[in-house]
C-alpha cells in the first residue's frame, strides 16, 4: 500500500521539519509590576512587541511566560523567564530542552549599558560583558556560542549607581525613543530566524 507508507513517512518528515524550524527567543528581565517599566526589562519589551505584532498570547508556564507564533515557515517560541535576571539560565535551558531547540536557534535579548539608547548589537557569541543574565546562561549551558541581541540603555549614572540605574524607570525623553528602538529590535529577531545571523548583523547592527 504505497499510499499508506507515503502518508506515514510524509507526516514524520513534516514533524521533523517543524522541529528544525523552531527558534527560542528569550527576552530577559525581572518579573513583577515593580520592574515592568525599568531599563533592565528591555528584553521583555521586545518579546512583548513580537507577541503583539503576531497576536500571540503569553501563558504562565514552567519558569516563565511563553508565547508562540509562526512566520515565514518558522515557529517562534517567546520566553520571558520568571526566574529573575540572575537566574535566567535554568529557564532558557528548560525551554531549549522541552522544545528541542539547538544552540544555533537560540537568541537572547538583553539590555546593555555600553550602548546608547537607540543602538543595538547582534552577536553570535561572546562573553557576558558583566550582564548577570548572560553570565548565568553561560554557566548553566556551559557555553557562550549562542546569539545575543544587546539593546542600548545608556550609562547616565554616577559611580556605584549602576544597579539603581538599570532598575529605575525610563525617563520621559527615553520613552519617546523606545517605540522605534523596540520595533527595530523585533525586526532584527525576525530577520535572524529568516535570513540568518551574518546577514542580519550586516543589516541591523548599529
Amino acid at each position: 500500500m504505497p499510499g499508506f507508507w507515503t502518508r506515514l513517512f510524509g507526516k514524520r518528515s513534516a514533524a521533523q521539519a517543524d522541529d528544525a524550524m523552531k527558534y527560542l527567543i528569550a527576552g530577559l528581565g525581572n518579573p513583577g509590576a515593580e520592574y515592568e517599566h525599568t531599563r533592565h526589562n528591555a528584553g521583555f519589551l521586545v518579546a512583548d512587541e513580537l507577541a503583539r505584532r503576531f497576536d500571540a498570547s503569553f501563558s504562565l508556564m514552567q519558569k516563565g511566560e511563553v508565547a508562540r507564533f509562526k512566520y515565514k515557515g518558522r515557529t517562534f517560541i517567546l520566553l520571558k523567564p520568571s526566574t529573575y535576571m540572575n537566574r535566567s539560565g535554568s529557564a532558557v535551558r528548560l525551554w531549549m530542552q522541552k522544545e528541542k531547540v539547538p544552540i544555533d536557534r537560540l537568541l537572547v535579548i538583553v539590555d546593555d549599558l555600553s550602548l546608547p539608547l537607540g543602538k543595538q548589537r547582534l552577536r553570535g557569541k561572546g562573553s557576558d560583558g558583566g550582564h548577570n543574565g548572560l553570565k548565568d546562561i553561560n554557566q548553566v549551558l556551559g557555553r557562550s556560542d549562542y546569539a545575543r541581541l544587546r539593546i542600548g540603555i545608556g550609562d547616565d549614572f554616577g559611580k556605584g549607581q549602576q544597579a539603581d540605574y538599570v532598575l529605575s524607570e525610563w525617563t520621559a525623553k527615553e520613552k519617546e525613543q523606545l517605540p522605534a528602538t523596540v520595533k527595530r529590535a523585533a525586526d532584527t529577531v525576525l530577520s535572524f530566524a529568516t535570513i540568518g545571523l551574518q546577514r542580519t548583523m550586516n543589516q541591523f547592527n548599529g
